[in-house]
């Protein structure tokens, strides 16, 4: 696996690739910036967030993005950098910020919540916003950290996780959601599930956080394969390309007791068997 942008993120997430521009995008949490590479030039850009953005999502309309910030859902335009407010979340709650989000295959925004108190009650939540932006939340056990949201290719399954507790979970989707169950559980001693994906066969991959590794899982939950990324925190994977056969990760610098060359990089590998699915845009058109 190679480095391909050595942005040196404090905690890098939420890898998109734009099908439209051939550009990979992802977040810098904590250094509060939204970031793209174009791997045709090898440019990348950046742009300042007011607040940590946390996730995001393509959208219908070209130029916009949906994001996930900290504390609210809100439009953001490339063009003049315009940050409009569409709803906040869990303004009530004391310590939760917005975490991992993903669009289903009918383009509605999934997205998850996190405790950073001291302890990390689970008291997140999962929400999905609509197409008419009308916000629910979803009948999902309360976790501690929200993260792994992905679908099924036919977007019958939802994928999710409470990073701390060690297991991806998945249930029966639709406008209904049913049958919360275990889908796969990390061994004991090593990472925590964080950001997922699912490719055109079906299958998960997911990012250990701590473990250095991509893991793919079989829609059984059984391990297909195992990738060593060369640092110790990746935090989301991404299939990109013109073929969707780029395998790209994001990681973190955050909190390592060791220092690593190359924690907080964006790295790529070639896969040859598999590939991945565009991303699904927020359906959402009016301006």
């Amino acid at each position: 696996m190679d480095l391909i942008v050595d942005a040196q993120n404090v905690l890098g997430e939420c890898a998109v690739w734009c099908d439209r521009t051939q550009r990979l995008w992802w977040t810098d949490i904590l250094g509060r910036k939204l970031w793209n590479f174009t791997p045709a030039s090898g440019a990348s850009d950046q742009w300042d967030m007011p607040e940590r953005l946390a996730s995001f999502a393509l959208t219908a309309v070209d130029g916009r993005l949906l994001l996930g910030l900290e504390s609210r859902l809100a439009w953001f335009s490339l063009a003049d950098g315009e940050v409009t407010t569409i709803v906040e979340v869990e303004a009530d709650v004391h310590g939760t910020r917005l975490n991992d989000g993903r669009c289903d295959r009918e383009g509605r925004f999934v997205f998850g919540t996190m405790n950073e108190a001291v302890g990390r009650a689970p008291i997140g939540r999962f929400y999905r916003l609509a197409h008419d932006l009308q916000l629910e939340c979803l009948p999902l056990q309360p976790v501690a950290i929200a993260n792994s949201i992905c679908f099924s290719p036919d977007g019958g399954t939802m994928y999710f996780c409470d990073s701390l507790g060690g297991a991806i979970s998945c249930c029966d989707y639709g406008d209904q959601l049913t049958g919360q169950r275990e889908f796969a559980r990390l061994p004991p001693g090593g990472g925590e599930p964080d950001g997922s994906l699912v490719d055109a066969d079906g299958h998960l991959w997911n990012a250990e956080w701590g473990a250095g590794r991509i893991v793919r899982y079989r829609p059984d939950g059984s391990v297909e394969r195992v990738i060593a990324v060369p640092v110790s925190q990746p935090t989301c994977p991404a299939f990109g390309g013109a073929l969707l056969n780029q395998l790209f990760v994001t990681s973190a610098l955050v909190d390592l007791l060791v220092p690593e060359r190359y924690a907080g990089g964006v790295f790529s590998v070639t896969i040859t068997d598999t590939v991945g699915l565009p991303e699904v845009r927020f359906g959402h058109r009016n301006e």
